[in-house]
């Protein structure tokens, strides 16, 4: 069966989900990797042992490129914010990521997140029960596109959760979270909103788009967090945290927890580690972006790799438009000699067809494309 009709099933399939009010997608039950890595005498399970992925350790890091950065005050103000635009423009079309600094996050809540997600890693496996994934729903501690019994497994505990709007919060996830973290979580998704929404405008006004069309597209949108647990491994070497791949969201704001690395970008061909500056956001374009600027800004593969020392923790931010919406090219972006690259799509059916499928690089993204310059009429 060719892409173009397994997207066509997908959509079909994904209709019908929509009709009957059903979740995104699911994924199977897995074990909780925090307590598989609590044994130091037990060696790596053969279902986490990764001979399909390229090595985690990269060789001479010291001369490897370092990721843009851009500063978010130079950005909006001041006589310098051109050039700034200029060089977030640069950052989109080269890398797909940048670091953000003096972004306006408030550093007293960012410390507060850090310290309060690392502590709630550690509340014991029958605490962590009640959170876990319900039959057919992704929200909660696991794995996301485990789609059958005899797939590898990435080493990694990870617990996803909608944050916005607040009526598509699970009532059994966030609502019975500690007080304390409930009051920083929402107060950080508040200002993480603010902050993507001034991120996704000056990436149109640098394409020469009006910043209001991204407004619009984003402002009632999904907003979801993924808090990542990537424990220590024996064999850190047989192993990959998460499988190399794109984001399907919009836009995606990841800070580091602690010290740890492990974020990983393909750039030109080869792996590049990123060194997370203080105080620092390190942010994204997914596939939604590449779609709507028609290939001009382009979501990139990354991975997260692990160690035998100690613990990484990080938490990512993912903005999406609404789900009533659609995505496709922006029109202001096509023309005689820059057709439309992508399908256009309801966002609950795309991302219903993205959980449908294993993560696999940019796969999905390759769904989307317009092939032989047939595609769906707008």
């Amino acid at each position: 069966m060719g892409e173009k009709q397994r997207y066509h099933i997908v959509s079909d399939l994904c209709k019908t989900m929509a009709a009957k009010g059903e979740s995104l997608g699911s994924s199977l039950p897995v074990p909780s990797v925090q307590e598989l890595a609590k044994d130091p005498v037990m060696g790596v399970p053969l279902r986490y042992v990764r001979p399909d992925q390229d090595p985690p350790i990269v060789s001479d890091t010291t001369l490897a490129p370092e990721v843009p950065v851009i500063d978010v005050e130079r950005l909006v103000s001041g006589e310098s914010k051109d050039l700034e635009l200029a060089r977030l423009h640069s950052a989109c079309k080269e890398w797909g990521f940048f670091q953000l600094v003096h972004h306006g996050v408030r550093s007293s809540l960012v410390e507060k997140v850090k310290l309060e997600i690392q502590e709630w890693f550690k509340i014991p496996m029958e605490e962590k029960k009640k959170f876990w994934q319900e039959a057919g729903d992704l929200e909660g501690f696991g794995q996301a596109f485990v789609l059958s019994e005899e797939q590898k497994l990435d080493w990694a505990d990870l617990f996803f959760m909608t944050m916005l709007p607040p009526h598509l919060r699970k009532p059994h996830l966030f609502p019975k979270l500690p007080l304390l973290l409930r009051e920083t979580m929402e107060a950080y998704s508040f200002e993480l909103k603010n902050l993507a929404m001034k991120i996704v405008q000056k990436m149109a006004k640098a394409l020469k788009m009006e910043p209001e069309e991204m407004r619009e597209l984003f402002e009632d949108g999904r907003q979801a967090m993924r808090m990542n647990y990537y424990p220590p491994c024996p064999q850190p070497e047989l192993v990959i945290g998460i499988t190399p791949h794109s984001d399907a969201v919009g836009l995606t704001i990841l800070l580091q927890l602690n010290e740890m690395e492990g974020l990983q970008i393909r750039k030109d061909g080869r792996w590049v580690p990123i060194k997370p500056l203080p105080d620092a956001f390190i942010v994204n374009i997914g596939d939604i972006l590449e779609i709507v600027y028609n290939g001009t800004y382009r979501s990139i593969e990354h991975r997260a790799t692990v160690n035998s020392v100690k613990e990484r923790l990080s938490i990512a931010t993912f903005f999406n438009p609404n789900f009533d919406s659609e995505i496709g090219p922006a029109p202001c972006l096509i023309g005689p000699h820059n057709p439309a690259l992508f399908r256009r799509v309801g966002v609950e059916e795309y991302f219903k067809g993205y959980f449908a499928r294993k993560l696999d690089s940019k796969s999905y993204l390759d769904v989307m494309r317009i092939e032989n310059g047939e595609g769906i009429s707008t």
